[in-house]
């Protein structure tokens, strides 16, 4: 029942008293919902029937990180990635693909070029209003050359769970991979054999955030997983997390993580930028 009244400026003046503010086709004498959205369908009384902006929306991320850890050496490394997310919404079902770019450095060897890639698709559901989970399955494409024979297709299921309360929530996650790579042998400079053993993995987060402001969320958590190489320990972490909703389209992340293990990085941290359409 919207209109665009351009017409209006061809008519006598004596009909100019005619006013719709809001621009949807209903006199503002008449208009019990005045401020209706102009992407709005509304009745008579110019109060909205349906509402007509797409639920199709997209966001893409652009990021950098740093970390401190190569885990296929377990050797203290310097590595710096940039990486590339995009994400697809249409009302609770997401898609998500993520490719990243990696520079490392190290005492004893430098190495650059492509992570794996990972593709994911979620739904997202509400069991209680203050009550969301969210479930999801991915792949994990081998983009990344390592060189130890860990090039086969990866499986991933999550699992999520966040409980709201006042301005807080309390959230947690599961992940389980399943590692398709075969293990791998090798004689090492001293002619001695060497197999490196690949295991599916687990790995859980479990955290508390809050909104100090309706911009601004903030979180803590403690994240554990198992490490793809069976040889090595769980690796532990905890991190810090903000999410800062600069506008309507713009928002950007950051992150830190301290490494609790030997396993883990010393240190973790990652800042993006994302925009929302």
């Amino acid at each position: 029942m919207r209109y665009i009244l351009l017409f209006l400026l061809t008519l006598p003046l004596t009909l100019l008293a005619y006013s719709d503010y809001d621009m949807d086709g209903v006199d503002d004498k008449a208009d019990q919902c005045p401020n209706t959205p102009f992407s709005d369908l509304v009745d008579i009384k110019g109060c909205t029937i349906k509402q007509l902006s797409s639920p199709h929306h997209f966001d893409v991320i652009l990021g950098g990180s740093y970390s401190q850890v190569d885990y296929n050496t377990n050797e203290k490394t310097d590595t710096f990635s940039s990486s590339l997310q995009a994400d697809y919404y249409y009302k609770n079902f997401s898609l998500q693909a993520v490719v990243s770019y990696f520079d490392s450095e190290s005492a004893s060897y430098s190495n650059t070029g492509l992570n794996d890639t990972f593709v994911a698709g979620y739904y997202q559901f509400k069991p209680l209003d203050a009550l969301s989970v969210r479930v999801g399955a991915g792949a994990i494409i081998p983009t990344y050359d390592s060189g130890l024979n860990n090039n086969n297709l990866d499986y991933v299921g999550i699992a999520s769970v966040s409980y709201a309360f006042s301005s807080m929530n309390v959230f947690g996650g599961y992940r389980y991979t399943l590692v398709n790579d075969d293990d791998y042998s090798y004689t090492d400079v001293n002619n001695n054999p060497v197999t490196i053993g690949y295991q599916n993995t687990n790995a859980y987060n479990v955290g508390l955030g809050f909104y100090p402001t309706q911009k601004l969320y903030l979180s803590g958590s403690y994240n554990a997983s198992d490490s793809i190489y069976k040889s090595v320990e769980m690796i532990e972490s905890a991190s810090v997390y903000a999410f800062y909703n600069i506008n309507v389209h713009w928002f950007s992340t950051f992150s830190y993580a301290y490494g609790l293990s030997d396993s883990a990085s010393d240190h973790y941290a990652s800042l993006r930028l994302g925009y929302y359409f």
